[in-house]
This record gives structure tokens, C-alpha cells and sequence, in this order.
């Protein structure tokens, strides 16, 4: 029988930290959606994001509390009673809620509110104290706990636990610290302050350095019983610890590392997948667990090995992380049922109306190439469009181009129910098409990001596009596939202008954490 010491809980914050990622920023139903697939794998907690931040991190901080099957929904909250209450107010609709607050308490992040110790103790005290008379399951982090001074965190986190914290996480808050600091601050922390068995530690680690991972299996190591992380690894700068890459170790590695979590790794492809469209992060192919060329081998001799055992060079089978053994099992003969099978097997349940819009594009695609394959499936059903109805469409384009110039762009859209078109040349296709859609739609953002990776091998492969526009510290990102490259860039950036249009509408300001400061903790 399983110890219940054992059990390490799995606290996610793609919804949170993983959308602080410049870019990353999700629409409100995207953001539903993900938590609903977190909540389906056996993720713990859910960090559902900052409800002050924003009106629409409120509302889908509540949608997701009200919504929740198993996990429990957390929120974050700053040091002041403000965000406290607006916190409480998304959460408490939840079965299970839990307020997560947090200051920074090395010497860089106290003198941002300029306080000095005794009264940044005075108001973890004040704020842990107020958050528990709200909510019996109260989290608190002193931020950069890695960089504090060792008396003062030990000081700091003897308060928090005494005014009614249940959990205490200690962040890595810009990945500076080494396994071996890791485990020896949580075993330290453990040892030595009052109340700590009472409790649970929780490591935060960031990947600045490249070893978040590393850094957070050794605080498990050292006591800690709570991992926080990120599908992916979606995070700010080099991002956060990968929960695809925690819990695969702790499943492989159980001979050297006794513990368990609750997450039903079949799922962890589709949520993948989803994560990296919706937020147009797409997964390095060398990325653990999760990348393209995780489970690819090239190598004759490792081909070789695989034909004969594949253990010899695999040291977890692809259906553990939900990969499907076969790929080419759809053509252009293939029916509505095929379809929903082998969605179904890919992770996607669709409803009738969904299932009819992705078979249709799906029959224009089996026309176009010789071979369907799974990720060719994937990139049909995650290709998203704007909540509600676009402000701008997509009618025709055509392009010429050569190394005989001009490269021009015949373009025609449907803008606000009025057809338009327009012919403008430019430094390149590509330049071309977005000259056009500028100058029809009057709409100037400023292109951040314009990446094309194939979905699959071949010439008739499809292109995935991803483009990323910011406007006025608004950022929206655009995704679309399609065998034709240009078409698929025309597909992303219109996606792209849509949603920002959409978050301009709704005064949404994009990326949640640059509409607060530190400065209104005191």
C-alpha cells in the first residue's frame, strides 16, 4: 500500500504564470477549456489565474471555480487586502477553493514597496491573517525566497504558518538556485521552523539556468510535497518547471524516487498540444516527453535496437504520455465515424456540429495530400478562431512572386459585413500579403513574431503559422495550417488582428500582470 507521504501534489499555473509569457496570453473560452483538460489528467491545483488583474482574469478565475469537477481552484493575490478579497470573491464559488498569496521578501523585492523587515512581517501577518479568516485553504510565497537572507525567511515563514497559511511554497522566483540548494532550503525550512510538520512545502522553480526540473524533483527529495508547474514549461523568460517532465521522472524513476502523483499521464500529448496552439508556443522537437522527436529515432543503430527491443533506446513507451502507436490511418475515403474515432483516440470528444465543420475541412485536406497523418488531424481541430463573430475574414488571395519582381498581393476580405480588396506589392510574399491586410483593415500592429514549421514530413506536408501582434502593450497571437504556407500566414495573421480587435473591444489589456504593481502592497 502507497504511503500518503509519498504522494506529491501537482500544482499547475499554465493558467497564471504560464500566460505571463509574453504572447501567451489565452481568449476566455481557451482558458476553460485548458483548466477543463487539467482537471480531467488529475492535476491538484489549479492556478487559475490573477483575478485583480484584469476583469476578464476574474471572470474566467470564476467560470473555472464554478465549473471544476476534482481539482482544487486557486487564485492569486498580492499582499494587500484588496486583491485578497478580489481573490476570494472568483474562488469561492469553487467545491474545493484555495487563496494563494505572496510578497517578495529577498532584499532586491522589498525595496520595490520600500519596507524593511519588521514591516514587511507586520503585513505577511495582516494579509495570511485576512485570507484565512476568508478561506480555510490559504497558500502563502515569499518570492525569491532563494535570494532571502536564511534568518529572515525562517522568520517570514514561521509568521505565515502561525497566522493560518496550510501551505507554504518557496519559489525559485528567476531560477537561481542548484539541486542541492534546493533540497537543503526545503529540508532547513522543515527542521526548523515551528509548525512546519503541520503544513505543506511547495517548490516553485523557473528555468533560467536550465535546471527547474532538477530543482524541483530535489525539493521533493528534501520534504517538499506540492510542485508547481506548467504544461510545456509556458513560462516567463526560459519558462517554468514542465509538469510533463516532474511526473514522467517520478514514474520512471520510482526506483530512486519513492513518490506518486495523481496525474493520468495518457493525457499529457493532448494537453500538450493544446497548451502550444492556444498559446502559439509551439514545443521545441527535442523537448522531453513531449517533443516531436521524443519518441523519433534516426539513428541506424538506434533503429536497428528498436526493431529488435524497443526498451534498448526507449525508456517509457509512447502510450504512457497518450502518443498514438500508428499514424496513417485517414484518407480521403474515410467517413464521419473514421473521424470521430480516431479524434476520440486523439484526445478530442466533439460535438455533432464541431465534428461536421472539422470533416469538412478535413475531405478538402485529404484532396490536397496523399496522406492524412494524426498531427495533420491535430493542427485541423486546434486551428481557433476569435471568440464570437470575426471582425475581419478571409475571401481570396492570390500571389505572385519570383526572383523577377515585383511580389504582389491580390487580397480580398470581408471586413465588418463589406467586402473589400486591394493589390500592394512588397519585400517578399509574405511582406506583400500583410501590407494588404493593413491597408484594408486600417489596423497597424506591430508584428512581434512570424514562425512556419511543417505539421508533417513531405512536400504536400501542411504549415503551421504562427503569428504574434502587439498593440499599445496588447498582444494577441494568431495560429492557422494549410498546405499552402501563404495561405496559412493570411489564415494567422487575420486570427491574430481578430483577437486583438476582441481584446481592444473589451478593454482586455492582454498580458495580466503589467496592469498591476508591486508599489500598492503597502
Amino acid at each position: 500500500m502507497t504511503d500518503p507521504k509519498d504522494r506529491v501534489l501537482i500544482f499547475d499555473t499554465t493558467l497564471r504564470d504560464g500566460e505571463q509569457s509574453p504572447g501567451a496570453t489565452m481568449t476566455h473560452a481557451e482558458k476553460l477549456e485548458i483548466a477543463s483538460l487539467l482537471d480531467e489528467m488529475g492535476v491538484d491545483i489549479i492556478e487559475a489565474g490573477f483575478p485583480i488583474a484584469s476583469e476578464g482574469d476574474f471572470n474566467a478565475v470564476s467560470e473555472i471555480a464554478k465549473h471544476a469537477q476534482n481539482s482544487v481552484i486557486c487564485g492569486l493575490a498580492r499582499a494587500n487586502l484588496k486583491d485578497i478579497d478580489r481573490c476570494w470573491e472568483a474562488v469561492k464559488h469553487a467545491e474545493r477553493p484555495r487563496i494563494h498569496t505572496f510578497i517578495g521578501t529577498s532584499p532586491l523585492h522589498r525595496a520595490i514597496p520600500n519596507l524593511d523587515q519588521d514591516q514587511m512581517a507586520e503585513l505577511i501577518e495582516q494579509t495570511v491573517t485576512h485570507a484565512r479568516n476568508l478561506c480555510d485553504n490559504v497558500q502563502w510565497s515569499p518570492m525569491d525566497a532563494t535570494r532571502t537572507e536564511e534568518d529572515y525567511l525562517l522568520r517570514v515563514v514561521e509568521i505565515a504558518i502561525k497566522a493560518g497559511a496550510t501551505t507554504i511554497n518557496i519559489p525559485d522566483t528567476v531560477g537561481y538556485t542548484a539541486p542541492i540548494e534546493s533540497a537543503d532550503l526545503i529540508r532547513m525550512l522543515i527542521n526548523r521552523v515551528p509548525g512546519a510538520d503541520q503544513i505543506i512545502f511547495a517548490t516553485h522553480c523557473h528555468n533560467d539556468l536550465g535546471m527547474a526540473t532538477a530543482n524541483s524533483l530535489a525539493a521533493v527529495e528534501g520534504g517538499a510535497r506540492q510542485v508547481e508547474c506548467t504544461i510545456n514549461g509556458l513560462g516567463e523568460r526560459a519558462g517554468n518547471t514542465a509538469l510533463e517532465e516532474v511526473v514522467m521522472a517520478l514514474k520512471v524513476r520510482n526506483d530512486i524516487m519513492p513518490y506518486h502523483s495523481g496525474i493520468d499521464t495518457t493525457k499529457i500529448m493532448n494537453i500538450s498540444r493544446r497548451v502550444a496552439t492556444v498559446s502559439g508556443f509551439a514545443v521545441q522537437f527535442n523537448k522531453a516527453i513531449v517533443g516531436k522527436n521524443a519518441f523519433a529515432h534516426e539513428s541506424g543503430i538506434h533503429q536497428d535496437g528498436m526493431l529488435k527491443n524497443a526498451e534498448t533506446f526507449e525508456i517509457m513507451r509512447p502510450e504512457d504520455v497518450g502518443l498514438s502507436e500508428t499514424s496513417l490511418v485517414m484518407g480521403k475515403h474515410s467517413g464521419r465515424a473514421a473521424l470521430r474515432s480516431k479524434l476520440k483516440d486523439l484526445g478530442f470528444d466533439l460535438a455533432d456540429n464541431q465534428l461536421q465543420d472539422v470533416f469538412v475541412r478535413f475531405k478538402a485536406l485529404a484532396d490536397r495530400k496523399k496522406e492524412v497523418y494524426d498531427e495533420d488531424l491535430v493542427a485541423l481541430v486546434s486551428e481557433q478562431t476569435s471568440e464570437g463573430e470575426d471582425a475581419i475574414k478571409l475571401l481570396s488571395l492570390a500571389v505572385a512572386c519570383g526572383t523577377d519582381g515585383p511580389q504582389t498581393a491580390a487580397l480580398k476580405l470581408m471586413i465588418a459585413g463589406e467586402e473589400k480588396d486591394v493589390e500592394v506589392t512588397g519585400d517578399g510574399p509574405i511582406d506583400a500579403l500583410f501590407n494588404a491586410v493593413k491597408q484594408l483593415s486600417g489596423e497597424n500592429a506591430t508584428l512581434q513574431l512570424y514562425q512556419v514549421h511543417a505539421v508533417t514530413g513531405g512536400t504536400d506536408a501542411q504549415g503551421s503559422v504562427t503569428v504574434r501582434l502587439e498593440e499599445n502593450g496588447r498582444i494577441a497571437t494568431g495560429q492557422a495550417s494549410d498546405t499552402d504556407i501563404i495561405v496559412a500566414s493570411a489564415k494567422a495573421y487575420i486570427n491574430a488582428l481578430n483577437r486583438l480587435i476582441l481584446r481592444r473591444q473589451s478593454g482586455n489589456p492582454g498580458s495580466d500582470l503589467k496592469t498591476v504593481s508591486y508599489k500598492s502592497v503597502s
